[in-house]
C-alpha cells in the first residue's frame, strides 16, 4: 500500500513546516530538532516490546497458553495497524502537537475535541504509570535477590518509592531539553532491537526442542492453573478475547509521533511514517520474540502456574546467570527509556491542550522555557499525575486495562470524526493519503474493533477500570454541558478543503 502525495502538498523543509503550522493557526514555539528517525524512535520506544511484551506476558499466556503468542498476538497487532493507518492519514493533514485532540476538534467540533483531549490525557497518564510500575517490578525482581531480599516480601511503599524516583528522573530529563530526550530515545530504539534479537536467539538456542505446535494450541490457564492472573473461566473463546489485552497494551503510544510533530522536521511526511513503522516493526519483531518465550519454556503448565513471575522463571531456568543478568539490565534500561518517552508525549499533549485554553492554569502549562525550549510546567504536571495514578491503583493489570481503554477511545474519536468528514468538510489531505475509499473501510473496521477493546478492558479482575471509565465519561459530559462549552474556544479553525487556484 503506497500513499500518494496530495495535490498542492507543501514541499518538505523547515520553512514549509512553519508555513503549514501557521496555516493551522499556530506559531512555531518548540524547537524543531527531531529527524524522521527520531520521531519514529520516540513511538518505537513508547511501544517498547521489551516493556509490555514482557511485563504483560502473563496476561496472554496465563489465559490461553502458547496460542496467545502464535495467534492472539498477530491478531491484536493487525488491529493496531488498522488504527495506526487511520491515524497516519489524519496526522499527515494536521501535523500539530495537539494530535488526537486537535484532529477531533477540527473534524468533529469543539466538544468532540475537548472530550478526546481528556481521554487522551488519561490514557497517556495511565500508560506512563503502568510502564513505570512494570519497570519497577522488573528492577526489584532483578536487584532484590542480589541484596538477599525476597521481592515478594517488599512492602508497597518500596514500589512507590522506586516508581517516584524513576518518574522524577524522567521528568528531569524532559525538563532540560528535547536534545537529551532525543538522544536517549534514539539510543533506546537501537537498544530495544539489539536486546530483543539477542534475547530471542538465546532462548531459541536454549530450548530443549522447537515444538512449533505450542504456538497454535489453546490451553485453559485461568484460575490457579495460570497463577491467578485471570479468574476461573470455562470458555476458551472468552479467554482468547481477554488475552488480546497483551498485544493491545504493548502496541500503544504510537500517537507520540503526532505529539512531537512540532519538533519534527518534514512533519507531514515523517509523522505518519513514524506512526506506521513503529507499529509494523514492533508488532513483527514482537511476534518473533514472544513466540520464542513459549518455545523456550521448559514446561508450559509449570510456567503458567508462576503467574506474573513466568518471565523471570523462564530466564532463570534456561539461560546462564551472568548472561541472564546482562539481558535483565538491557530490558530494564529499555523500560526506563519507554517511560521517559511517555513523559515526553504526555507533556506535549498537556502543552497543546493548554495552548488552546482547555486546562486549568493554561497560561502556565502552555509556557515554553526560553532556555530549554520545553514546556517545563507541562512536563512536571504530567509526571506528577502519572505517579498519583500508581497510588490510586498500584495493581499492574488494572493500570494496563485503564491504559488500553482510555488510549483506544482517544484513538477512535478522531477516526470517527474523520470518517464522517472525509469527502465532505475534509477534502484537504496530506502527503500520506490512503485514498477516501480505503480510509473509510479501515476506519469502519477500527471502530467496530473498538467495542471489543473496551469490553476486554473492563473484565475481572480489572473491574476498577469500569467505574473509572464510566465516571470519566459522565463527568466530562456534565462539565461540558455545565458551562465549559461556553468558555472553551477550541483550536484555530484550519481550512479543511483544498485551496482554490
Amino acid at each position: 500500500m503506497h500513499p500518494t502525495p496530495a495535490p498542492g502538498a507543501p514541499p518538505p523543509g523547515g520553512d514549509a513546516d512553519e508555513a503549514l503550522l501557521r496555516r493551522l493557526g499556530y506559531a512555531q514555539e518548540l524547537r524543531r530538532r527531531m529527524s524522521g528517525f527520531s520521531n519514529f524512535a520516540l513511538s518505537f520506544s513508547i511501544i517498547c516490546i521489551l516493556a509490555g511484551g514482557i511485563t504483560s506476558f502473563q496476561l496472554g499466556f496465563g489465559a490461553v497458553g502458547g496460542a496467545a503468542a502464535g495467534l492472539v498476538w498477530p491478531a491484536g497487532v493487525a488491529y493496531c495497524l488498522i488504527v495506526a493507518l487511520c491515524l497516519a492519514q489524519v496526522s499527515s493533514a494536521f501535523p500539530t502537537a495537539g494530535g488526537l485532540y486537535h484532529w477531533s476538534a477540527l473534524l468533529g467540533g469543539r466538544g468532540w475535541g475537548w472530550a478526546t483531549a481528556w481521554f487522551n490525557l488519561l490514557g497517556l497518564v495511565f500508560v506512563t504509570a503502568s510502564v513505570n510500575v512494570g519497570a519497577t517490578q522488573l528492577l526489584l525482581a532483578f536487584a532484590a535477590p542480589l541484596a538477599g531480599w525476597d521481592p515478594a516480601a517488599l512492602g508497597p511503599w518500596v514500589q512507590a518509592a522506586v516508581v517516584a524516583a524513576i518518574t522524577l528522573s524522567q521528568a528531569a530529563c524532559n525538563h532540560f531539553g528535547i536534545r537529551l530526550v532525543t538522544r536517549l530515545t534514539d539510543l533506546s530504539g537501537v537498544l530495544i532491537l539489539v536486546v530483543a534479537v539477542v534475547l530471542t536467539v538465546a532462548l531459541l538456542a536454549a530450548a530443549p526442542a522447537l515444538d512449533w505446535g505450542r504456538l497454535v494450541r489453546f490451553a485453559n490457564h485461568s484460575g490457579p492453573a495460570g497463577g491467578g492472573v485471570w479468574p476461573p473461566e470455562e470458555s476458551l473463546t472468552r479467554l482468547a478475547a481477554l488475552a488480546l489485552i497483551w498485544p493491545l497494551y504493548t502496541i500503544t503510544g504510537y500517537d507520540a509521533s503526532a505529539h512531537a510533530a512540532e519538533e519534527t522536521r518534514e512533519a507531514a511526511h515523517n509523522v505518519p511514517r513514524g506512526i506506521v513503522r513503529s507499529v509494523l516493526l514492533s508488532g513483527g519483531f514482537g511476534w518473533v520474540m514472544v513466540a520464542a518465550f513459549v518455545l523456550a519454556l521448559p514446561d508450559l503448565g509449570a510456567g503458567a502456574a508462576k503467574g506474573a513471575d513466568v518471565f523471570a522463571w523462564l530466564l532463570s531456568t534456561t539461560l546462564p546467570a551472568p548472561f541472564a543478568a546482562a539481558l535483565w539490565a538491557g530490558i530494564i534500561a529499555a523500560n526506563y527509556c519507554c517511560g521517559l518517552a511517555c513523559v515526553t508525549s504526555t507533556s506535549r499533549m498537556i502543552y497543546a491542550f493548554a495552548r488552546d485554553g482547555g486546562l486549568p492554569a493554561a497560561g502556565t502549562l502552555r509556557r515554553v522555557s526560553p532556555r530549554w525550549g520545553t514546556p517545563v510546567a507541562a512536563v512536571w504536571v504530567g509526571a506528577g499525575l502519572a505517579f498519583a495514578c500508581t497510588l490510586y491503583t498500584p495493581v499492574y493489570s488494572t493500570l494496563t486495562a485503564g491504559a488500553v481503554i482510555f488510549v483506544y477511545v482517544s484513538y477512535l474519536m478522531p477516526i470517527l470524526a474523520g470518517l464522517r468528514a472525509c469527502g465532505g468538510r475534509w477534502r484537504r489531505m496530506g502527503p500520506f493519503d490512503l485514498g477516501a475509499g480505503r480510509f473509510r473501510l479501515l476506519a469502519a473496521l477500527a471502530l467496530l474493533g473498538g467495542v471489543g477493546v473496551v469490553w476486554v478492558g473492563i473484565q475481572p479482575p480489572n473491574e476498577a477500570a469500569l467505574p473509572l471509565a464510566a465516571g470519566a465519561a459522565l463527568l466530562l459530559a456534565l462539565l461540558w454541558w455545565g458551562g465549559i462549552r461556553r468558555r472553551f474556544p477550541g483550536p484555530p479553525v484550519a481550512a479543511l478543503t483544498p485551496e482554490q487556484p
